[in-house]
């Protein structure tokens, strides 16, 4: 049996790793596409356009979610027991109070956002508070928590920088492509290369959301973990997450921009024992979840 330790320090190289071969990943997409069009010109604007676009995204990310979900800001004497929990939890991580959100919504679930641990969101839906018992909603609460505690909110706007830059370059590449050439790279060599760039044009940006889902199962596992570590009882979590995945409740405010955020998808989606299937999700199978839960040691 593994310990909790272990899962969590190999999820974070596997994070990084990921992350870094992402890099390597755009520089090599941006260099051909510079190559193709001999213009560093697209691939500073591609890039710039990108980084000021994530960046405004990572400062006001946080209202714009709490917009489409329709959460509602609360006080202590709304629901001191919430309150109580929060507190105590973010006693026990070393974390500064976040603000507490209720989402009016019946189905079972809650999200983590803001840009940082000072500037951070819980929000947890109506539904999973009525719910769960005490020790499964410290369970997903803790999990929360620790999304805050690793800083996933700063990976994940790095991976969605990346994906915009490969975004953009390829939405370039392909205008321009579309608008044909007529220089020296009129031969056959040219136009090889010029098929090769289309292709990597039109699969570049699969391949960057491929690599940006698995990055967000990662940290999902690591959550996890590090929520198990928290409350030190990882049934806790796994029982709620059994609820969870039961709940067929719909989310009127279920959206595809903020999914990957949730503890478990908003859409209900069925999951397959298709391997390839799963790589086109946000969350990992929530039975591997479980089973990693009730497979380690405190």
């Amino acid at each position: 049996m593994a310990s909790i330790y272990k899962n969590a320090d190999a999820n974070t190289r596997k994070t990084w790793l990921l992350i870094t071969g992402f890099l390597v990943f755009v520089i090599a997409v941006g260099w051909l596409f510079s190559y193709l069009l001999q213009s560093d010109a697209i691939l500073y604007t591609a890039v710039f356009l990108s980084i000021a676009m994530s960046v405004g995204s990572y400062w006001f990310s946080d209202k714009l979610v709490l917009s489409m979900a329709h959460a509602k800001l609360i006080a202590k004497a709304d629901n001191p027991e919430l309150y109580r929990v929060v507190e105590n939890l973010c006693i026990t991580a070393g974390l500064p109070l976040p603000k507490i959100y209720i989402i009016h919504e019946a189905q079972l679930n809650a999200f983590a956002t803001g840009r940082d641990k000072n500037h951070a969101v819980v929000a947890v839906t109506q539904g999973l508070l009525q719910r769960l018992n005490k020790l499964e909603l410290e369970g997903v609460l803790a999990h929360e928590l620790s999304h805050i505690g690793n800083k996933d909110m700063l990976v994940s706007t790095v991976v969605v920088v990346l994906v915009g830059i490969v975004s953009l370059l390829a939405n370039f590449f392909l205008r321009i492509s579309f608008l044909g050439r007529r220089d020296s790279d009129d031969n056959r060599a040219g136009a090889l290369l010029m098929v090769l760039g289309l292709i990597a044009a039109i699969l570049a940006p699969i391949a960057a959301t491929l690599i940006q889902l698995a990055i967000s199962r990662k940290r999902e596992f690591l959550a996890d973990a590090d929520g198990a570590l928290l409350t030190r009882y990882p049934e806790g979590l796994a029982s709620a997450l059994e609820k969870i995945s039961d709940d067929v409740t719909p989310m009127k405010t279920a959206n595809t921009a903020t999914a990957h955020l949730y503890i478990d998808s908003p859409f209900n989606e069925k999951q397959s024992k298709n391997r390839f299937i799963n790589l086109f999700q946000t969350h990992p199978p929530v039975e591997e979840r479980i089973k990693a839960l009730r497979d380690i040691e405190i």
